[in-house]
């Protein structure tokens, strides 16, 4: 019974000085009463290096992409640390966060209490290929590096909800790696698609020509492709009128 404890203060709190197995029970208990008021969500936070070097330039992109007031359905938020850092920049915007794994919701979660930000929703799960459409309308979609690490269909299933839930202009907005006519953009982005491709041959950076075709198909119309840093670009989409 020691030993079964001991795995579940692990687990509630991995960083922690543990007691020895005799003295569990009120240190469980403790952690219990901490996870009930919310107490563990610095643990729960995951984090992503490459966020803490894009964000900024991302933000700037937006702050001239993303309409004053309604609603930013933001699709495979990841660790969560995108959508806090953006949504208090657009006061006037409700954030929906989602994501398909659904572990990462619990870390969307814990920095959203963390943000305190008034105007970011509690995540909800988004697989494209599965899952309706958690919103009846958007204002605007945000979805960052999710293109190059997801089956093409997903690409494809993404462009078909943002036709369905903007509005005429209404923007799509990726960021990520793409080829432009076939072709990688810089030697890192090649080694970085040979590596997705390793890890699951239905990954990879993607033809941003491709990509847009997709996107005419489902009825939007490329608008933008903004450098940005290491390689990367934003890109933004607009939704035709009817």
């Amino acid at each position: 019974m020691g030993a079964f404890l001991l795995s579940i203060v692990r687990r509630l709190d991995p960083y922690g000085a543990h007691p020895a197995q005799g003295n569990l029970a009120p240190h469980l208990g403790r952690l219990l009463k901490r996870a009930l008021a919310g107490g563990m969500s610095e643990n729960l936070r995951r984090y992503a290096p490459a966020t803490a070097r894009n964000r900024e330039p991302i933000l700037a992109v937006l702050k001239n992409v993303l309409p004053a007031r309604g609603l930013v359905l933001e699709v495979a938020s990841g660790t969560g640390e995108h959508v806090v850092h953006f949504a208090p920049h657009f006061p006037g915007l409700i954030w929906q966060p989602t994501d398909a794994d659904p572990d990462a919701l619990p870390s969307i979660d814990a920095w959203r209490a963390h943000s305190a930000a008034p105007n970011i929703l509690p995540p909800v799960r988004l697989d494209l290929l599965a899952d309706p459409a958690p919103v009846p309308q958007a204002e605007a979609l945000v979805c960052i590096n999710m293109v190059h690490i997801s089956p093409w269909p997903a690409t494809a299933a993404l462009m078909r909800l943002a036709a369905d839930l903007l509005p005429a202009d209404g923007p799509l907005y990726l960021y990520g790696p793409y080829k432009r006519d076939g072709a990688h953009t810089a030697p890192s982005n090649a080694a970085f698609d040979a590596d997705l491709k390793s890890r699951n041959p239905a990954w990879g950076v993607r033809d941003l020509e491709s990509v847009a075709a997709c996107a005419d198909a489902a009825g939007l119309t490329l608008a933008d492709v903004i450098p940005m840093p290491a390689n990367n670009v934003s890109v933004v989409f607009r939704r035709r009128p009817t």
